[in-house]
């Protein structure tokens, strides 16, 4: 599953020109630099960020231009400060989408600390990214930390570490490189190409921590559409208005600087789902996290430039979910599960050289909370469709195994095996258990889901 992050907060965020441009600043004490491990699921980062002394899970996201949150449970308690509530018109699937903006409040990354920073608050129970991704997200955070210090990603170790410009040295090593990139309106852009049938064309990106796909390229008639005979229609993310289609494809090529990628994902969104007259005229589509984790990098706004050298997860090769089914996280339930218990009644003692005690293990049970994995998309053209599975389906088990042993970006990388791979999968409809065996498809099959 690939999540969007970028289009979901489209318009939200480029209505920065009528937003208070006033932020505050993040400060680092006394170190030359501070290090934070980081969670990495599903491409994004996710990093804990303490606001106003309550710690919240945001993904650092280079494609927002002010930290949004649009998650709290009822197991947070945060006190936000001078807030103002407003109506963002036109977003909602009402007619307008409540937020709330309040100043003045304190963050901490680690030992870095934020004063006088501004947070925004989205009022949508439809923008919550934890059941896409089965981990817990309160909201995303990019430019306030990238303005105020030289940032490495080591995607390789899962950490960054905030470095003071003044005090930063850049790598020299021969296998480092040093790419120019453009600052416009707080956001990062790079220049790079794409080969599509055989055509070398010159693309600018969005540098997008933000977004799980590797490419996203904005179809257009110089050349920017994939080949007709490989492309598939698939679901790519949630809007704010609903669910965001288009088509999914590959580039032959893709080329930054010196390193080159072969065979990369590639994605057009459906141009009824993007607003382009809001999108920065010279820009052609977004650089993701499938394609950045292949690197490790380092962020420097100030300069505007990007430090890279290619890492170990270079070479892995580009996959699509070949299942054609995408999973929610939808809850909890409880399970009565299985366990094995060492019973300290049966056992017997010998004597002499040979001497062992033989520990009898016992079959017990306990009742356990455990996720729910909901399918909430299912590609039409798919064998899991024509084997009769279908959207609501509760997962219970997956080849033998049961789903609630699984975590779900563990269950997505099974739907992401080679094509044939046979899946046998239990669900759950309507009270009745089911069970449905496949082969793993090549998406590129069918253009056109079935009727």
């Amino acid at each position: 599953m690939k999540l969007l992050f970028k289009y979901i907060l489209l318009l939200f965020l480029s209505l920065n020109i009528w937003l208070s441009n006033a932020q505050g600043n993040f400060f680092l004490k006394n170190d030359v630099s501070k290090k934070i491990n980081f969670e990495f699921v599903s491409n994004l980062i996710l990093i804990p960020v303490e606001i106003n002394g309550v710690t919240l899970s945001f993904v650092l996201d280079t494609g927002v231009s002010k930290p949004i949150l649009f998650k709290l449970t009822e197991n947070d308690s945060l006190s936000l400060k001078n807030t103002k509530t407003f109506y963002l018109h036109g977003l909602g699937g009402d007619g307008k989408l409540e937020a709330l903006k309040s100043s003045g409040n304190k963050f901490r990354i680690g030992d870095v600390t934020g004063q006088n920073m501004d947070l925004y608050v989205v009022f949508d129970s439809s923008i919550d990214f934890t059941p896409r991704l089965g981990v817990l997200v309160h909201g995303i955070i990019g430019y306030d930390v990238f303005k105020d210090f030289i940032v490495e990603i080591n995607y390789n170790s899962k950490y960054i570490r905030l470095h003071h410009p003044k005090t930063f040295k850049p790598k020299t090593s021969k296998k480092w490189r040093k790419v120019p990139i453009e600052i416009y309106r707080k956001k990062p852009y790079i220049d790079a190409e794409v080969i599509i049938n055989d055509d070398e064309k010159p693309v600018k990106l969005l540098i997008d921590t933000g977004s799980s796909d590797a490419l996203w390229l904005f179809e257009n008639e110089e050349g920017l559409k994939p080949n007709k005979d490989m492309f598939f229609m698939d679901y790519l993310g949630k809007g704010l208005s609903g669910s965001v289609y288009g088509k999914r494809s590959k580039v032959k090529t893709f080329k930054l600087n010196d390193f080159n990628l072969d065979h990369v994902n590639v994605a057009y969104p459906d141009t009824l789902s993007i607003d382009l007259t809001r999108v920065y005229k010279e820009r052609n589509g977004s650089l993701g996290g499938d394609i950045l984790k292949r690197f490790n990098l380092f962020f420097d706004y100030s300069n505007q430039e990007l430090h890279l050298k290619k890492n170990s997860l270079f070479k892995h090769a580009f996959t699509y979910n070949n299942s054609g089914i995408v999973l929610e996280f939808n809850g909890t339930r409880f399970v009565r599960e299985k366990i094995r218990l060492p019973s300290s009644s049966k056992y017997s003692n010998y004597s002499g050289t040979n001497s062992a005690v033989q520990i009898d293990l016992s079959v017990d049970y306990r009742i356990a909370l455990k996720p729910i994995y909901e399918i909430v998309e299912l590609r039409e053209s798919s064998n899991a469709f024509a084997a009769g599975l279908r959207v609501g389906d509760i997962l219970i088990s997956v080849n033998g195994k049961e789903v609630y042993d699984y975590k779900l970006p563990e269950v997505n990388a099974v739907f992401h095996g080679r094509t044939g791979k046979n899946i046998k999968l239990k669900v759950e409809r309507n009270g009745e258990t089911m069970t449905f065996k496949f082969k793993l498809d090549t998406a590129f099959t069918k253009n056109e889901p079935s009727n």
